[in-house]
């Protein structure tokens, strides 16, 4: 059995669209962040970091929403959504995995927060530099997917497609988004008319880039 810890809209989305997508059963507790719940000693006891989601499995913590996105996808391999086991594009798969987690999703945290890592006094030049890299990442995207999409593994869908739209999503308020990039939003366009889309927004109240 699993239990999400998550916020509407968070990385918890990647996390809680795959659960549905999979027709895996769950629970979900909803954590209020402006309440910082998040940072309640209840909650930091499952994740030290204090950061969200967190996936109980069995009652047993599991933090970072990359990791459960592979876990959650090796659950129900018949499903397709990660390649075999010692196949080339499973090592395709955990490269795409590590790229969106390590090069494209730290760099929206500096954009939101940009006074966390440059100081209140360079906060709009660490906000730039931010949105350049993640527009770096994005340019690539749209020159991989042009050659090789429209999937990120090509011609099938895999739980790499649910974590880059997660992304996608996250740059919907800035000047130019990844919907300006014609072969990322084609991507989003598969993704978003997945049934498991609409339900993923039903649960968790969203309205914004639907």
């Amino acid at each position: 059995m699993y239990t999400l810890y998550y916020a509407p809209g968070a990385a918890s989305f990647v996390v809680h669209w795959l659960l549905i997508d999979l027709g895996l059963p769950h629970e979900l507790i909803k954590l209020d962040t402006a309440a910082k719940e998040h940072k309640s000693p209840e909650y930091l006891a499952l994740n030290p970091a204090g950061v969200i989601p967190t996936l109980l499995i069995d009652g047993k913590p599991m933090c970072e929403a990359a990791a459960m996105a592979v876990l959650l996808a090796d659950a129900k391999p018949d499903a397709g959504l990660i390649p075999p086991l010692n196949s080339a594009k499973r090592g395709e798969f955990y490269q795409w995995m590590f790229h969106l987690a390590n090069t494209l999703q730290p760099p929206f945290r500096l954009w939101w927060y940009p006074a966390e890592a440059a100081g209140e006094a360079h906060a709009e030049a660490g906000k730039a530099t931010a949105e350049a890299k993640i527009h770096a990442v994005f340019a690539n995207l749209e020159a991989h997917l042009a050659q090789s999409g429209p999937y990120l593994l090509g011609g099938s869908v895999s739980a790499a497609d649910f974590m880059l739209v997660m992304l996608m999503r996250w740059s919907r308020n800035m000047p130019k988004t990844a919907l300006d990039y014609p072969h990322l939003a084609k991507l989003a366009g598969l993704m978003k008319a997945r049934p498991s889309w609409k339900l993923l927004y039903d649960s968790e109240g969203l309205t914004e880039w639907a």
